[in-house]
């Protein structure tokens, strides 16, 4: 297993450390096909105790991108492309705003703190007060927050799951055009970073290892939510967002 060591281009990493970060993708991809969001953010927090931010940000971005692009193809007859075709717009518009610095870093914590906010009202909103059911012409206005987001944040699931955590749709139709939007906002980091002077190439190695086990936690997760009970599914949702809101609060105050 020496090989490892320079597959990754990461030095210093031992071969258990290596192994640990495949098996962190593997779960949290695991995790993400069955609630429909938070394993994107807890992929992101396990890879960071590792993994430079500088260069977790962009690594992050291409293996959800082929994670997403997996799950979309087992539950493509789901996808809701009314609500993505707008999303799309949005997207590109909002990454390239944030890639030409037209944004401000210093928008970060405020963004972390609203985003929190938005995801304890998701999981703890008494049944009275009205889920989050945006049109499709508002997932455009979606998109563009969530485009300049992730280029900041890397994980974007924490933003699109609240939206996703309505009843009008099946548990197949949130995981499927959730990644949908996923992997366009993924993709878009491939030239956004290439532009700011990151070298794909360099870490090819270390993005093709993690990629494949998180290939490995997605067929996993697949079969599993063919079966789930739509209610069971929503409270797996739920459960999955507060752990990413917590998440986001330890991250503010840590700081």
């Amino acid at each position: 297993m020496a090989e490892l060591f320079y597959l990754t281009n990461l030095t210093g990493l031992t071969n258990l450390t290596i192994l640990l970060l495949l098996l962190a993708c593997a779960v949290s991809a695991f995790i993400s096909t069955v609630t429909g969001g938070a394993g994107g953010i807890l992929m992101f927090a396990a890879l960071n105790v590792v993994i430079p931010l500088r260069l977790l940000v962009p690594i992050h971005g291409v293996v959800q991108f082929i994670n997403n692009i997996a799950r979309i193809y087992y539950v493509r007859q789901h996808i809701r492309w009314t609500f993505c075709i707008p999303f799309f717009i949005g997207c590109t518009a909002g990454a390239l705003l944030m890639t030409l610095g037209l944004a401000r870093l210093d928008w970060q914590e405020v963004s972390l703190a609203l985003l929190a906010g938005l995801i304890f009202y998701t999981v703890f909103k008494p049944k009275r007060l009205p889920e989050i059911r945006l049109t499709p012409r508002q997932y455009g206005w979606l998109g563009l927050v969530t485009g300049s987001f992730g280029i900041l944040a890397g994980a974007v699931d924490p933003l699109l799951a609240p939206f996703f955590v309505r009843r009008d749709l099946s548990p197949q139709e949130v995981v499927a055009t959730k990644s949908v939007m996923q992997a366009w906002c993924h993709a878009l980091k491939v030239p956004a970073f290439i532009y700011l002077g990151f070298t794909f190439s360099d870490h090819l190695g270390l993005i093709l290892l993690l990629a494949v086990a998180a290939l490995v936690g997605t067929r996993i997760g697949v079969t599993l939510l063919n079966r789930l009970d739509g209610e069971v599914f929503f409270k797996l949702m739920r459960a999955a967002l507060l752990l990413a809101g917590l998440r986001l609060v330890y991250q503010l105050t840590a700081g």
